[in-house]
């Protein structure tokens, strides 16, 4: 003799599985958008480099790093040069850009 899951549970679990499925885009956070950066925010970014990593650095290749060993290198300069999280962001929108990585 077979033993059958009950209507209600089925229906649940499928419920609870569709909703997953359609709020994990929701939950994964920005850095799940399409990878096209805004060009305005590229603009910015590099003059946000310019203005603050131009100090003291040569740009280097944009294509020596991927892009999350960007991620961890301008993190760390943000708390070393003290820049805001805008400049972060349209700091490593800049560099991801010019990666083509």
């Amino acid at each position: 003799m077979t033993r059958h899951t009950p209507a209600p549970i089925w229906i649940g679990t499928a419920l609870a599985a569709a909703l997953l499925l359609t709020a994990a885009p929701a939950l994964a956070g920005p850095d799940a958008k399409a990878k096209t950066p805004d060009p305005m925010q590229v603009v910015r970014g590099a003059k946000a480099w310019k203005n603050n990593c131009g100090r003291c650095h040569n740009l280097r290749s944009p294509k020596e790093l991927t892009d999350e060993e960007w991620d961890v290198s301008v993190a760390h300069m943000r708390v070393r040069a003290n820049l805001t999280g805008f400049d972060e962001r349209d700091i490593k929108a800049f560099l991801k850009a010019s990666n083509n990585k």
